[in-house]
């Protein structure tokens, strides 16, 4: 993917983020925050029969943090919890400088250089860990019954 779509994906997202806008009923929220800059967002999934059906997420955060927010939200809509770990532990590898599968990443690829900016790894990698929190409560709530929380 060369620097041009690059930088056109992340303006396209951060621009025209994919559902924003936070609904609570029904869904699992969990804050994302960089303490060192603007970025805080809450992003919440939706959760039914251990298949996330939606997502959304609102707050304020920088171009990169939003629109790899907007990029990751969209690809994980439809996916089973292990899907989305596999999706997510390529997407911190590729971040992270270690390997990983192109071929799951599509769009994300769009951050497939943000290594040369160490400083905005941290906003890369927002969406993911707070992801990755929601998945682990989806196991603790597939065992209480519950499908999501408000």
């Amino acid at each position: 993917m060369d620097k041009e779509l690059k930088r056109e994906i992340i303006l396209d997202n951060y621009q025209h983020p994919f559902h924003k806008g936070l609904k609570k009923e029904g869904y699992i929220v969990e804050n994302a925050n960089n303490e060192s800059c603007i970025d805080n967002l809450d992003i919440s999934l939706k959760i039914e029969d251990g298949k996330i059906v939606d997502t959304t997420f609102d707050g304020e955060a920088c171009a990169i943090s939003t629109s790899a927010t907007s990029i990751l939200l969209r690809k994980l809509i439809g996916k089973e919890k292990k899907e989305a770990q596999i999706l997510l532990e390529n997407y911190e590898n590729m971040i992270e400088e270690r390997p990983y599968d192109e071929s799951l990443l599509e769009e994300l690829l769009a951050y497939q250089d943000i290594y040369l900016q160490p400083n905005r790894k941290n906003c890369a990698l927002l969406p993911s860990k707070a992801i990755k929190n929601i998945l682990k409560q989806m196991k603790d709530e597939e065992k209480d019954g519950i499908k999501g929380t408000e």
